[in-house]
């Protein structure tokens, strides 16, 4: 009886290698459509500006405007993280520790390796297939918020206080990013040398968010 063959060919991607993957292909699909508009962007453009097939693009995702959603989703569990260390007790600002960590919030608007986010908030302005993405993505971000928000108070994961905190501080989150990247296009052409002051603005929009949702509607 004779011995069967090993298995021939490319070991399996790892799970690392395969994020590495998507963020490439969301990074490459952010430049195109900032630089030539969604529509103008094909597949295959994306897969050879990130350096794999258009075959590669579509495996991990369904279409061109949901190549982007790695750089969305990127932040979700580093704010949830950050919801269930704040403080009891202490003010609704203090949970994205801005002072503590000024870079906090500035990871809301710069995916990895320095990727405009920001610039691609502000086509979900225009191209109905971004606004989507981006929607969906804090939809799928509030269940997220409210396990932390639940934990971090002892309450059972289905109770209605922290769905509702969620919700708030979801909404809150997504007005004060939409604010600042829509009113600072363009307004600062040397932000690429210096990111602090529009990190600053970012800060000084999320604080502001924040307080009114913590205000509520009174």
């Amino acid at each position: 009886m004779t011995a069967g063959r090993g298995r021939t060919g490319r070991p399996p991607l790892t799970e690392e290698r395969k994020t590495e993957i998507r963020l490439q292909i969301a990074r490459a699909a952010v430049d195109l459509f900032v630089t030539q508009g969604v529509a103008a962007t094909t597949g295959e453009q994306i897969g050879e500006a990130a350096g794999v097939s258009a075959r590669t693009v579509w495996r991990y995702f369904p279409s061109k405007e949901s190549c982007v959603r790695p750089l969305l989703t990127a932040g979700i569990e580093l704010l949830a993280a950050a919801l269930r260390r704040w403080p009891p007790g202490r003010p609704l600002t203090e949970a994205l520790d801005f002072d503590e960590d000024p870079g906090s919030g500035d990871r809301l608007l710069a995916g990895p390796d320095g990727a405009d986010v920001g610039a691609l908030v502000r086509l979900t302005r225009t191209e109905p297939g971004l606004r989507a993405v981006w929607l969906q993505m804090h939809d799928e971000a509030e269940p997220a918020f409210a396990r932390a928000l639940a934990d971090r108070a002892g309450l059972p994961a289905d109770d209605l206080r922290p769905a509702v905190q969620a919700a708030m501080f979801n909404a809150a989150l997504r007005a004060a990013v939409e604010h600042h990247a829509w009113h600072t296009a363009g307004a600062d052409p040397g932000a690429a040398a210096d990111p602090a002051p529009a990190r600053a603005r970012l800060a000084t929009a999320l604080r502001e968010a924040l307080t009114v949702a913590a205000a509520g509607l009174g």
